[in-house]
């Protein structure tokens, strides 16, 4: 970003590559996430103070593993390699990569050099979370080892004089004691970053630079009233004014009472607000189907359409505005990380738009971020830390086919679990929770009658950046309230279970 020192971040597929950028905003320094194979155009473009390899799945032994052209390290620019990253800059540098007999996944105790720079200040031993298959056997000429554990001789490796690092662990993961301020020690003692992004700089040049793009023309915004949208409307708002209208689609899939809420909230905004009732256009295109991509799809694509119809109306609109922030595009598949299930404001897009261009102000911001700059904008508390919602809403946590039935059960069920976290005081201590409506029933008594009826799973979890999760832990006579509440007063559910896996390996969603 424009005068700001900037972190290059080369993508080479792995799943915490968007946590690494997060830990290194973290220190107080900007930096971008792109695909390896664009190494020396960023580098060129961005004129970054220090390069970040990341993680990936591959093997560099493979011909047709991602490989980093050389050209990187002939730059004179320090480089971090972490996990693939790390044999990837062996590998390219003339070091040997082999499979051991003994793979690291997990907490691992591992020693330090710290007469490393990335150590200094460390104690000489902490855990730290590996995940590997392959390591580094041979070193390239002008490493040495700095970090090592029982199975792996160079768990990190360095070339001070060139300043090029590698780490075979993670320290973006906070399962690594330290890793902050392992990252904290490249970006500082290697880098020499100053440390001068701040969140109220972010909202000036966001605003000046929608201003500069969007000049005399019209944006409209997909406004579904969660965090996103509504921090993107205040920005929009703020840059543009009352060349931006607001489009509120409710599809029906929202949770209790939630259309009503969003209107009032945005009603007296000095924005031009309108809203669509479409709940029964989405149950129908969803009638049917089950398979959660597809009903993702169907949301974004009956998104696009309503709001194609709504500009229509509104005459010529040049940019849609959207909400997309940066966890959404990793998990969507940026560089050649997997897709782990796509976005209705990123993968689900039609390749026609009755639109010049989309507009994603909060792109590059992690969820915490965009919290910031809402808060830096003048939102209101009540607003900027309402409960993550979905894009696809609902439609993702009825699980199998969506009906109007199920949603209504759903959004009963889930409006007591929020209740009681409120009554409780967990509704802000908690990351993120909610329930679904899973497609399994089970036999239950009630009344001394057999049911035969749905399991409602609750979720909860505590989370900084929405890129890892752990399950929260509620106690016990908030859940025994809210499953007695639920069996008892939600018509269609007999059985309560609650959630205890953390991501990775599964995702917050269910779908």
């Amino acid at each position: 970003m424009a005068g700001h020192q900037t972190i290059l971040i080369l993508d080479f597929g792995g799943q915490y590559n968007q946590l690494i950028a997060r830990r290194v905003r973290e220190q107080g320094v900007y930096c971008e996430v792109h695909p390896y194979h664009r190494a020396l155009e960023k580098m060129e473009e961005l004129r970054p103070i220090g390069v970040i390899f990341t993680g990936g799945p591959s093997s560099v032994y493979l011909e047709d593993s991602p490989h980093v052209d050389p050209a990187v390290f002939e730059a004179g620019i320090p480089v971090l390699g972490i996990c693939y990253g790390i044999q990837a800059m062996a590998h390219a540098l003339g070091g040997e990569i082999v499979t051991p007999r003994t793979r690291e996944y997990g907490k691992t105790e591992t020693f330090y050099d710290t007469g490393s720079l990335l150590f200094q200040g460390l104690p000489e031993q902490g855990v730290t979370w590996m995940s590997h298959t392959d390591y580094v056997l041979e070193l390239p000429e002008g490493f040495r080892a700095c970090a090592r554990t029982a199975s792996t001789p160079v768990a990190a490796m360095e070339d001070p004089a060139r300043r090029l690092y590698g780490l075979q662990f993670h320290p973006e993961v906070l399962h690594t004691e330290n890793g902050g301020a392992i990252l904290k020690n490249f970006l500082y003692r290697v880098c020499r970053a100053e440390g001068d992004w701040r969140m109220e700089d972010l909202a000036k040049t966001a605003m000046a630079s929608l201003r500069e793009k969007v000049g005399d023309r019209r944006v409209m915004l997909a406004l579904s009233g969660g965090v996103d949208s509504s921090v993107c409307a205040a920005l929009l708002s703020k840059a543009v004014g009352d060349q931006l209208t607001a489009i509120f689609v409710d599809t029906g899939l929202m949770r209790k009472n939630e259309g009503d809420e969003v209107e009032a909230a945005f009603s007296p905004m000095p924005i031009h607000f309108i809203r669509v009732n479409a709940g029964e256009r989405f149950l129908g295109a969803l009638r049917g189907v089950e398979d959660p991509e597809r009903k993702r799809k169907i949301i974004g694509e009956e998104f696009i359409r309503v709001f194609e119809a709504e500009a229509k109306k509104l005459g010529k609109v040049d940019f849609l505005a959207q909400g997309t922030i940066y966890p959404d595009v990793i998990e969507s598949g940026l560089g050649d990380a997997a897709v782990i299930k796509s976005h209705h404001n990123v993968g689900g897009l039609p390749d026609h738009l009755d639109f010049q261009e989309i507009l994603e102000p909060l792109r590059l911001l992690f969820k915490d971020e965009v919290r910031a700059l809402g808060l830096e904008l003048g939102l209101p508390e009540q607003l900027v830390y309402r409960q993550p919602f979905p894009g696809p809403g609902l439609g993702v946590r009825v699980l199998g086919e969506v009906t109007a039935e199920k949603v209504q059960t759903l959004q009963d069920a889930d409006a007591i679990f929020r209740e009681e976290m409120a009554k409780a005081g967990l509704d802000r201590e908690v990351g993120q929770f909610f329930a679904v409506l899973t497609d399994a029933r089970s036999v239950g008594v009630m009344g001394d009658g057999r049911t035969y009826d749905h399991t409602l799973a609750l979720r909860a979890v505590t989370t900084s950046d929405f890129m890892t999760a752990d399950w929260a832990r509620i106690p016990y006579e908030v859940l025994e309230r809210v499953s007695s509440r639920i069996v008892n007063e939600v018509r269609g559910v007999n059985r309560v279970v609650y959630d205890i896996t953390s991501k990775p390996p599964g995702t917050i969603e269910w779908e």
